[in-house]
Parts: C-alpha cells; sequence; structure tokens
C-alpha cells in the first residue's frame, strides 16, 4: 500500500510540473497582447510564419499580425509612425534608427547567422570575370548596398583575407535583385549577395570568393522592438520570443516540413524551390558585446554615427529582463 501511495504522489507530481511547462505566462489584464511584426520576404523571417501556422502565438496567450514589406525602408518608415511594434533587421540598423529622432529600437534576439555549413552572405564573381580567387579583387568593381550591413560585412570579410576595403572599387546597387543581375550579365567584377540569391549565382556559374561560413558574427540578422513596446509589454514580448523559440525547435528538427511556408513567404527563385531546405536557425541567442561593439566601432569609422553608443543602449534580453 505504501509502495502505491508513493508512485501515485510521484506521478502527481510529474503532471504538476508537467502543467507548468505547458502553461504559457500569465499576462497582466493591463497589458496588451497585441503586436505587429513587420517582415521582409526573406528566409530569416520564416520562424514568425512557422509560429502563426503552428498556432503557437496563440498558445503564448498572444495576438500577432505579421505586416509584409517590401523594403527596409517601407519598414522603418512603419516603425517611425508607431506602426509597427517589432521587426526583423540587423544590428547596424537598429544603430542608426536610433541615431535619428524619435523613438529608439532595442535588439532582442539574434534571428540569424552564418553555420559552418551553411552561409548567409556571399562574396562571388562575375562568371565573365575570370576572377577565381580574393586575390584578384584590388582594382575591380564590387557591387554591394552603402551603408547597409553588406558594406559592414564586406569591409571586414575583405580586410580578414588580407585585402585592404579600399583597394576595391565599390558601386552601391541596393536591389538585391538588380545586384545578382549585373553580377551575371558581367556589368560588376564581383557582387555580395545573401542567400538564397547567393546559391543561385553559385549555380549560374560564379565563383565563390568569401563567404561567411568563417566568419559567422559578420552577418547576423536580429529581432528589435521599440523601446515603448518592452516598457509596455514586457511579458507580451517574452511570449512572442517563446513562440520564435518554438518555431526555431521545429524548423531545425524538421527543414523541410516548413519548405511551403519558405516559398510562400520569401523570394526563392524558382530554380531552388525543390532544393533549397531552411538553414539552421540559432537557438535563443542575442548579439555579443563583441558583435555589437565591432559594429558601432565600423560605424564610427565611416562617419554614419559621430558618438560611442553602449551596448545596453542598443540591445535588451528581453527573454530574462524586456525592458
Amino acid at each position: 500500500m505504501d509502495s502505491l501511495r508513493f508512485w501515485l504522489v510521484t506521478l502527481s507530481a510529474a503532471l504538476l510540473i508537467t502543467a507548468c511547462m505547458m502553461t504559457p505566462p500569465t499576462i497582466p489584464q493591463a497589458e496588451s497582447t497585441e503586436l505587429r511584426v513587420a517582415v521582409l520576404p526573406i528566409t530569416d523571417v520564416i520562424p514568425f510564419y512557422v509560429a502563426q501556422s503552428e498556432g503557437t502565438y496563440a498558445e503564448q496567450g498572444i495576438k500577432v499580425e505579421l505586416i509584409p514589406v517590401a523594403s527596409g525602408s517601407e519598414r522603418d518608415t512603419l516603425l517611425q509612425a508607431g506602426q509597427a511594434d517589432c521587426v526583423l533587421n540587423e544590428v547596424l540598423g537598429t544603430i542608426l534608427f536610433n541615431a535619428g529622432e524619435g523613438e529608439e529600437l532595442r535588439v532582442i534576439a539574434t534571428a540569424l547567422r552564418a553555420f559552418p555549413e551553411a552561409a548567409h552572405f556571399y562574396l562571388l564573381a562575375s562568371p565573365q570575370s575570370r576572377i577565381t580567387n580574393v586575390d584578384q579583387l584590388p582594382g575591380r568593381t564590387i557591387a554591394i548596398a552603402e551603408n547597409t550591413i553588406i558594406a559592414y560585412w564586406t569591409d571586414r570579410l575583405l580586410a580578414r583575407a588580407g585585402i585592404a576595403p579600399d583597394s576595391v572599387d565599390r558601386t552601391s546597387v541596393p536591389r538585391i535583385p538588380v545586384r545578382l543581375e549585373l553580377l551575371m550579365n558581367g556589368q560588376v567584377d564581383a557582387a555580395v549577395l545573401p542567400d538564397p540569391l547567393g546559391s543561385l549565382a553559385i549555380l549560374g556559374g560564379a565563383p565563390l570568393l568569401l563567404d561567411d561560413t568563417v566568419a559567422p558574427e559578420l552577418g547576423l540578422s536580429v529581432i528589435s522592438c521599440r523601446a515603448s513596446v518592452l516598457a509596455a509589454q514586457p511579458n507580451t514580448v517574452r511570449a512572442l520570443l517563446a513562440a520564435w523559440d518554438d518555431a526555431v525547435s521545429a524548423i531545425n528538427a524538421d527543414p523541410q516540413r516548413f519548405r511551403n511556408i519558405l516559398t510562400e513567404n520569401t523570394r526563392v527563385p524558382e530554380p531552388l524551390q525543390d532544393r533549397y531546405d531552411l538553414p539552421p536557425f540559432p537557438v535563443e541567442e542575442i548579439p555579443t558585446i563583441a558583435e555589437v561593439e565591432d559594429v558601432v566601432n565600423w560605424a564610427l569609422e565611416t562617419g554614419l554615427i559621430s558618438e560611442v553608443i553602449s551596448y545596453e543602449e542598443i540591445v535588451s534580453d528581453a527573454r530574462s529582463n524586456p525592458e
């Protein structure tokens, strides 16, 4: 009898613990449980759509509206107008946004970065350029996007490869499809492209010169939220991240399961749709102090900002302390 009582007590305790683990966080009634997230049509945002498809937002007790935007400028306009609460951007984007007037952003999570088996950005040569090695780049033309993560990535990766960034001719081509077209038509000697367009260029014969598998900290995309939203809805933001983390776990366990969500919501080129899988996503990461400080230093070097900005003015660990 005592043995039976012991097992019943043990089972009840286990069920109670499991129920507590499955119960979403309680959000005070005074706190709004609604968030608007602006999303670009790129691979990095897919966990937001997976969470929506799997019903994870409702499980967390929140309502999330995903607002498709076509460009970073459209995204930032929504933020400035208070029509979006959170976005996917980059550390540099948050720094430059905060350098302007009005409300500030805080980075709350790392969304995507390179892994050893999955690059995020590629430096590619034009098939017509006869360039096969990064040492051949000085004096040649590279298509990038000035004042963006692409410019930062290019400068830092070239320097690591022993190439002075000012030894190459840079032309700014903000629109990524146009950059790809110029590369493949031989109108520029090289270009920096994100995946999956980088993979498409390689498929079309563009030689790979460098990618960020050797420096995964350079090409981070991040989730940023308005500081006022973090202050007013800390538990809702924490629930958003919990839904994101659940979606990341599901993607990393079986990326092919979500291929349709990828092709429906991003610009995966048709030749890649049956062969391009979702990359691995980082698990519960935020940018490190070293990663953020390097971007700040580059922004100072290039004159994009005029004074040092502290880590705490850029990043908030909203999973544990949303403020």
